[in-house]
């Protein structure tokens, strides 16, 4: 059973930067395509970002695009965000996900197995 958990989250001044990261136990990440979501209140859970098995392959949602870059350590079984021009608009719990499908196996917005707890990430005006 693969046990995800992020950290990392927390309230900074917009334009500002966080880095979040999600560690998993259980099993190794390597197998895995990983993706971060997130949630405003009120609103529907949105894609970020997703990363394949070994990281060559990136794909950021349109409203982050050139502001966010995922990444992966496998060796320390461990997923990023990095997280730079932050807007209130960014402003939601963010959760790290993984999938046993692959990269090109469907559309990278869904099908995903595991989930962590989330991790609030608060941009002020």
């Amino acid at each position: 059973q693969l046990q995800l958990r992020e950290s990392g989250g927390g309230l900074v001044q917009g334009g500002g930067s966080l880095r979040l990261s999600c560690a998993a136990s259980g099993r190794s990440l390597s197998s895995f395509t990983m993706a971060w979501f997130r949630q405003a209140p009120g609103k529907e859970r949105e894609f970020v970002a997703a990363v394949s098995y070994t990281g060559r392959s990136t794909r950021h949602g349109d409203s982050v695009k050139g502001r966010f870059s995922i990444s992966r350590d496998n060796a320390r079984n461990t997923l990023f965000l990095q997280m730079d021009s932050l807007k209130p608009e960014d402003t939601a719990v963010y959760y790290c996900a993984a999938r046993r499908l692959g990269w090109s196996d469907g559309p990278l917005n869904r099908d995903y197995d595991y989930w962590g707890q989330g991790t609030q990430v608060t941009v002020s005006s």
